[in-house]
């Protein structure tokens, strides 16, 4: 196994652990402090109906999600038909990545304020959890890629684990909400 550098794992040894470890950490604390939170129903940050702002921040967020991933596969040069990526595309996989963060951070912070983390119906369950798992897989992915001593295959697999729990988040929320709040089947 070589990392991104060329050199040996063996180098990185002790970091992968306690980048999982991080991310377990930050999952764990957000999941804890959501559980001991009170729910404040009267809390707002996006006006007497919440819902439908937040839905639409979360639908962007899945569509820059998607626009992340194509960027990653073009800068893997993993997209068929596609010349070698221009630097443009690195920036724009980093300022799409940062706006997606920003844009969930308002909607995450409603969450926990107003419902905390409640596991009363699978889909309340699931959501909940992924949400917090979310943030903890994003201060993961976050050592990772400033970290040159990891194996190649850490990076894709934090940057699609991200992808695909927005995705999860989204038909949790925003798909539920759009399709008169149940889920499709």
């Amino acid at each position: 196994m070589t990392s991104r550098d060329g050199q040996g794992a063996s180098g990185a040894r002790w970091l992968l652990p306690a980048i999982g470890m991080l991310a377990a950490g930050v999952t764990a604390a957000i999941f804890i402090a959501g559980r001991l939170l009170q729910p404040d129903y009267t809390f707002s940050l996006f006006g007497p109906d919440p819902i439908p702002a937040k839905s639409a921040l979360s639908t962007i967020a899945l569509a820059l999600a998607g626009l992340q991933v194509l960027l990653a596969l073009w800068l893997y040069r993993k997209l068929p038909l596609a010349a070698a990526p221009p630097r443009p595309v690195r920036y724009a996989h980093r300022i799409t990545g940062a706006v997606l963060f920003a844009l969930t951070v308002p909607v995450a912070l409603h969450c926990l304020i107003v419902y905390g983390v409640q596991l009363t119906s699978p889909r309340v369950a699931i959501h909940s959890v992924a949400g917090c798992f979310f943030y903890g897989a994003f201060a993961a992915k976050v050592l990772a890629v400033h970290s040159r001593r990891l194996p190649g295959w850490l990076l894709p697999l934090a940057g699609g684990t991200l992808a695909v729990v927005i995705a999860v988040l989204w038909y949790t929320s925003a798909l539920w909400y759009y399709n008169g709040y149940q889920l499709p089947l």
